[in-house]
């Protein structure tokens, strides 16, 4: 109960200043950040943004098919995310005929929208502090897999015993590392249907070229519409259901943005680690990033040559090649920028303070052994760390033959531990569900990357936990050899592979080459890796939530302590705000539509432009949407973003949709570990750019008619 008041302490009564950063529960925002949002400009309260009774912003803001973040944007369930969030699903809905990636898609009634199976939107309905009856009796144990063990039972209890309607569910989720818990209760929508979406020359402009990049020119936007049943609660998909009534939904504004104007971003960001030691960051500049950024290297070269040479290609890996290529600029962004920022000096410093606050506070005892504890362990746990970011990158990420092999692998292994009946019901879902992953897979490109990847899978990760069939091989042979001969390189293999009662799969994968090498590399991993990672893993689990603990005690009053993102419910606000990144360099807040024309490269891959987006450019017809003759595309701002704030919703002072979050510049992406307000920027797409592109461009001003709009200028 201690650690909880000092928590509350620090959320309600630190010292206010018009201070940015920081990923924040928004059913704790009265008190401090209600006060920074108040002094950077903000007209609302937080009662306005998260209120239990009342609709408020929260009730409009969905999770999206559990990766991004969505809003909606009328009275009738519409829904506005990013082109990348639902990239996959208009891949889904495109061919070769009818191919929605190159050309776009707009539904002309609610009639033409396309359902998706299996996409769902989540809302969060209230949140509960739940920390005492998850954490009852913790404290009497000794060993930290029993506190866990313990705290996953309370968990499990409490989700199932905690009030609900009968439609909802509840979900308990940590911060602080385990010093926090919270009852999320929750609605899920599963009949989710494409309403619109840009061509990709649009939505995906400047592609992989400028992704991490400022100035942005991306109108990285799509709509889709949640459905309901008549009683507006969630229903499967079907003809019968009606679009969904909202508790809320936001104005959008077409007012325009200046710098230092208030911005508000509501979503679900994925993970960050901003609490990490010195240690640990180190680690991960010179050691893991590295590593996982010359494999993805490896693997985009290999699909890039095919897919600039095979548009049908291009379309199979469009999804796949984004995905990859995400992470990997990103680390490459994320070590510069910690490089840049002296992250690990910086953490150094800050230590030497927290000993010192350790000692004056006579803790020598509970938290002076933490800091060298650290240093010890992420030692010992380096070269094992190293080969499960290879593992993880080689078999379970960018070689898709040895994944879908991995999926056998661990079938295997489910009738070892459980019998033919587990085994039964797990074959019985794999094999459909490969039937879409195979959908997907070309065995040339496969090949190729397969080739690359083994290489540097036998030359770079620790030798001392590899099997022999990886090491010292001819690896164009091994490539040729196995996708000549396995049935791992079609769907139809796939099945045969996997046909008879539990012994006659077993034995048939066993003789298959691919799966022969699959399952050696799997052994050696589980053998050699795994368990010593995950012991060391432990250990560092206790040490982070003991000084996250300690953090939260023996802090300055004033300090901002705000919880690592996890997928759950956050505010950030901020301002937007240029920055210089390198010295006489400096990058204004708002790009317009004169520079997509400026990076025009007709039949470019990346930088194409459609002729009706060059018409309308040259006859500056922007309507309304326009600004002084030009038209407004992206701006950036200081608000504290990751991985799942995409398609967030960017708000302006009064609670007014201003944009569309999709990305942060590439010198600040070391924020997941490091937050610096110099150079951290959020890359939103301009809500009047939105608008533009549906009214002018597709000719879809059914969809604007929808819409409630604010700020429009007086003529």
């Amino acid at each position: 109960m201690r650690i909880l008041r000092l928590l509350a302490f620090l959320l309600v009564f630190t010292t206010v200043s018009a201070q940015q950063g920081g990923m924040w529960i928004p059913s704790l925002l009265k008190g401090m950040n209600e006060k920074e949002m108040k002094s950077l400009g903000m007209k609302m309260s937080a009662q306005d943004i998260y209120d239990v009774n009342k609709s408020s912003l929260k009730d409009a803001v969905p999770h999206f098919n559990g990766g991004c973040t969505s809003e909606v944007i009328s009275s009738k369930g519409l829904l506005l995310t990013n082109h990348h969030c639902g990239y996959g699903e208009i891949q889904a809905h495109s061919t070769v005929d009818h191919d929605y990636l190159t050309n776009g898609f707009w539904a002309m009634s609610m009639a033409e929208e396309l359902p998706n199976p299996d996409m769902e939107v989540t809302f969060i309905v209230r949140i509960e502090d739940v920390s005492t009856k998850v954490l009852e009796g913790v404290s009497g144990l000794t060993s930290e897999a029993d506190k866990q063990k313990k705290i996953q039972e309370n968990i499990t209890k409490l989700t199932a015993s905690l009030p609900k309607e009968s439609w909802q569910e509840n979900k308990i989720r940590t911060f602080y590392e385990g010093n926090q818990y919270m009852l999320f209760v929750t609605e899920t929508y599963k009949d989710v249907r494409l309403v619109g979406a840009p061509p990709s020359s649009i939505g995906k402009f400047g592609s992989d070229t400028d992704n991490w990049v400022w100035p942005r020119h991306t109108g990285d936007f799509s709509l889709f519409r949640i459905y309901a049943g008549k009683d507006n609660k969630p229903a499967a998909y079907s003809k019968d259901n009606v679009p969904y009534t909202p508790k809320h939904f936001f104005p959008v504004s077409i007012g325009g943005v200046k710098e230092n104007d208030f911005t508000l971003v509501f979503g679900y960001p994925g993970r960050t680690t901003e609490y990490l030691p010195a240690v640990a960051v180190e680690q991960i500049v010179n050691s893991l990033n590295p590593a996982k950024i010359e494999v993805r290297d490896a693997a985009l070269k290999v699909a890039d040559g095919f897919m600039r040479k095979d548009n049908a290609i291009k379309i199979q890996y469009a999804a796949k090649y984004a995905s990859i290529a995400n992470y990997w600029k990103k680390w490459i962004g994320e070590s510069q920028g910690l490089k840049k920022t002296n992250a690990v000096a910086i953490k150094r410093s800050y230590e030497k303070d927290f000993a010192n606050w350790v000692n004056k506070a006579g803790k020598q005892e509970e938290y002076g052994n933490i800091l060298p504890e650290f240093e010890k362990v992420y030692k010992e746990i380096a070269p094992y760390a190293l080969a499960r970011d290879y593992f993880t990158e080689v078999v379970l990420r960018n070689t898709e033959l040895l994944t879908m092999g991995y999926r056998l692998y661990q079938l295997e292994q489910v009738y070892n531990a459980r019998g033919e009946q587990a085994f039964t019901d797990r074959r019985n879902n794999l094999v459909p569900a490969m039937a879409d992953v195979y959908k997907d897979f070309n065995k040339t490109v496969d090949e190729k990357v397969f080739e690359q990847l083994m290489a540097i899978y036998a030359t770079k990760s620790p030798k001392q936990f590899l099997p022999a069939e990886v090491l010292n091989q001819d690896y164009s042979k091994m490539a040729a050899e196995i996708y000549s001969q396995s049935q791992l390189t079609n769907y139809a293999g796939f099945k045969e592979l996997t046909e008879g009662d539990a012994k006659t799969v077993i034995a048939k994968l066993n003789a298959d080459k691919g799966y022969k090498l699959v399952k050696a590399m799997a052994e050696a991993y589980a053998k050699n890796v795994s368990p010593k990672y995950d012991e060391l893993n432990l250990k560092i689990t206790a040490l982070q939530r003991n000084y996250m603990k300690a953090i939260l005690e023996l802090s300055p009053k004033d300090a901002r302590i705000f919880p690592d993102a996890n997928s759950t419910l956050r505010v950030t606000y901020g301002k937007v705000k240029g920055y210089e990144p390198r010295d006489a360099t400096y990058y204004e807040p708002v790009t317009y539509l004169d520079g997509v024309m400026e990076k025009y490269v007709p039949g470019d891959y990346e930088f194409d432009v459609p002729q009706k987006l060059i018409d309308l450019y040259n006859k500056k017809d922007y309507g309304q949407y326009g600004e002084n003759g030009k038209m407004p595309v992206c701006f950036i701002g200081t608000n504290h973003t990751t991985g799942g704030n995409s398609g967030s919703p960017a708000i302006d002072a009064n609670g007014n949709l201003i944009g569309l979050n999709f990305d942060r510049v590439w010198e600040g992406t070391m924020s997941d570990i490091y937050y610096d307000p110099s150079i951290c920027r959020n890359i939103m797409v301009d809500m009047r750019y939105v608008l533009f592109i549906i009214d002018k461009y597709a000719g879809a001003k059914h969809l604007v008619d929808e819409m409630k709009l604010v700020g429009i200028k007086k003529k």
